[in-house]
């Protein structure tokens, strides 16, 4: 099966009905919007010499030219190759590489530095021409053929391709009927996160069921703007990352909203504190959806339904309401001792899961595949503890990853891009708690002798080589940096320092 039938079947089942929004304008119906999916898949086709498997990078800021060219990627039999718009060019051309792709789609704004063997600004003419080209018939592709390349961070300072075949997306939306909402043709998905990530994962479930995509015309996200569009429309769902969720329900006190017209949130990339939660609830009423995925396993490791998040009155509510849930329809989840062994209930250890959601391997990596996948479960390297009745708690993240505004750093990719500069000798990098990103970044620097610099310094070399929002917030400078006998860096001490324990 090839997904891109979902968007066939929409079309036929309710052509007229609203699919693209821009706020409360509708720019296109089911019908127009699987024509310019079809249209894009001829122009890959017969112009811009796109094969069925060929790789095409979608290195571009939310549209709706974004789902056009998904879909249409799709309908081509090619496989789609999200990358985070908030990437630095080298980074990005990083996986254009080793992608292999054929083509990418760059936002202008995204254009400066990209290589690839082609390159088409979205939007733009050509773009515009070929979404009106003769529709193509949508490409047979086999359910366990890749559809979409995810490349996740890994504590090697190099991003690995996540494999997601088309019957993992569809299971995954599956998953979501069943264990997370409900989706009619009269409800809408509000994409406020990142389409390169979860939101654009969501969006397979909303053509399924014939909903329409409203994407802001700000083209970001701004709380104000989501809850007046929410309004207007009278049924919208999105996904959002923790930190966004707080920063609604500041902006909808201020205003005086109640999130009228928003039916569902679902978060998850991060961890949501306690008091956010409360507080959002105490606002919005039960409006809110908790998930657990990894790229390895998209969306769809365990989920907190809406009606446990709101039940105060169960006696077990209070530990309910900081794990991240049970395990969803698609997979097992189990939490497995340092010996192997399955843990106890409450005792803490790794979390692993098998299931239809659990890749098949890494793109090109079979060492890491193997290690990922060791024992027939995917390895999360999450730590965290199981209840009798199944609610997993989550107790440490995987390795020292940062979670700032729900996007992923890994310290390492910091500490390396610091270390090509000639005045640092050793660096480790921490998250601290922050209440506006869930966590911000921060650098522990010993410069080389006789050398110095600064802050700024280091700031502009960070700028040059990564993303702008992995640089740190903060610089620390030391003479030395703790470390055990070993010579291992004690980042638990760098902690206990920063958090003014040490």
């Amino acid at each position: 099966m090839n997904i891109a039938h979902w968007l066939d079947r929409a079309a036929k089942r309710w052509p007229a009905a609203p699919a693209l929004l821009l706020g409360s304008e509708m720019v296109a119906d089911y019908a127009a919007f699987n024509a310019r999916a079809g249209g894009f898949a001829r122009f890959l086709a017969e112009e811009a010499g796109v094969a069925p498997g060929d790789r095409v990078v979608l290195f571009m800021k939310n549209s709706l030219e974004y789902l056009i060219a998904l879909f249409g990627i799709w309908k081509a039999g090619a496989v789609a190759v999200p990358v985070n718009a908030k990437l630095h060019p080298k980074e990005a051309n990083w996986i254009i590489d080793n992608s292999g792709a054929r083509l990418a789609l760059v936002s202008e704004s995204l254009a400066a530095g990209i290589k690839a063997p082609a390159i088409l600004t979205v939007p733009g003419e050509t773009f515009a021409r070929a979404t009106q080209m003769q529709p193509m018939t949508t490409e047979e592709r086999g359910p366990r053929e890749l559809a979409w390349l995810f490349y996740t961070s890994g504590t090697t300072g190099r991003p690995k391709g996540v494999i997601i075949t088309h019957a993992m997306l569809a299971d995954m939306s599956l998953s979501y009927l069943a264990d997370v909402d409900y989706v009619t043709e009269r409800d809408a998905a509000l994409y406020a996160a990142p389409m390169s990530h979860g939101a654009g994962l969501y969006a397979l479930v909303h053509v399924l069921r014939g909903a329409g995509h409203i994407c802001p015309p700000s083209g970001g996200y701004d709380a104000d703007e989501f809850l007046a569009i929410a309004a207007a429309h009278g049924s919208v769902s999105a996904f959002l990352a923790p930190t966004m969720v707080h920063r609604l329900t500041h902006a909808a006190r201020a205003s005086g909203s109640r999130g009228e017209g928003l039916r569902t949130v679902v978060y998850g990339g991060g961890p949501m504190y306690r008091a956010d939660i409360e507080a959002a609830l105490d606002h919005f009423g039960p409006k809110f959806v908790q998930i657990y995925g990894q790229g390895e396993c998209p969306m769809g490791i365990t989920a907190l339904s809406r009606a446990e998040i709101a039940d105060r009155d169960h006696p077990d509510w209070p530990l309910r309401i900081t794990s991240v849930g049970r395990a969803q329809s698609a997979v097992t989840v189990q939490i497995l001792r340092d010996d192997g062994m399955p843990a106890e209930p409450g005792e803490i250890g790794e979390i692993v899961v098998q299931g239809a959601l659990v890749m098949p391997g890494y793109w090109n990596a079979p060492e890491a595949s193997a290690e990922a996948l060791a024992g027939g479960w995917l390895r999360t390297g999450d730590r965290g503890a199981m209840s009798a009745d199944g609610y997993v708690t989550m107790h440490d993240r995987s390795k020292d990853v940062i979670i700032s505004g729900g996007t992923n750093i890994y310290p390492r990719e910091v500490e390396e891009a610091l270390l090509t500069h000639p005045a640092v000798d050793e660096v480790a990098v921490i998250g601290r708690p922050s209440v506006e990103w869930g966590e911000d970044v921060v650098a522990f620097v010993v410069t080389a002798r006789g050398a110095a610099c600064d802050e700024a310094e280091l700031d502009a070399h960070c700028l040059a080589s990564i993303a702008r929002f992995k640089r740190p917030k903060a610089y620390r400078f030391l003479d030395t940096l703790p470390k055990n006998a070993y010579g291992k860096v004690l980042k638990t001490e760098l902690r206990l320092r920063e958090s003014g324990q040490g």
